[in-house]
């Protein structure tokens, strides 16, 4: 597992007026999907299918990875699992991921 503390932009978005603006391409096949973890609610820990992306939107929680040692996430941090890779998440007060899962992820 590894956990992205920042999903910063790469690259510079400067047409119509825009400024400060950055975006990172991550996928151009895939499935995506919004998953809301409640107050005390757990992912079950099964393995990876594809490499998957697990962005957390708002919130806060944990997630864990081959070794089932949880790492606290919060809002604006990821965590990329590869194909295969055993893993889970769960949060105490609940948080909102945008989950992204392909073949192939360029992060």
């Amino acid at each position: 597992m590894k956990v992205i503390r920042q999903l910063a932009g790469d690259r510079p978005i400067t047409h119509f007026g825009s400024r400060e603006a950055a975006v990172r391409g991550v996928t151009r096949e895939g499935y995506v999907v919004v998953m809301e973890i409640g107050p005390g609610g757990v992912l079950g820990r099964h393995p990876a299918t594809v490499a998957q992306l697990f962005v957390v939107l708002s919130g806060s929680g944990w997630v864990s990875g081959p070794d089932g040692e949880r790492v606290d996430v919060a809002a604006g941090e990821a965590a990329l699992w590869e194909a295969g890779e055993e893993h889970e998440s769960g949060s105490h007060e609940g948080m909102t991921a945008l989950v992204v899962e392909s073949e192939r992820l360029d992060l």
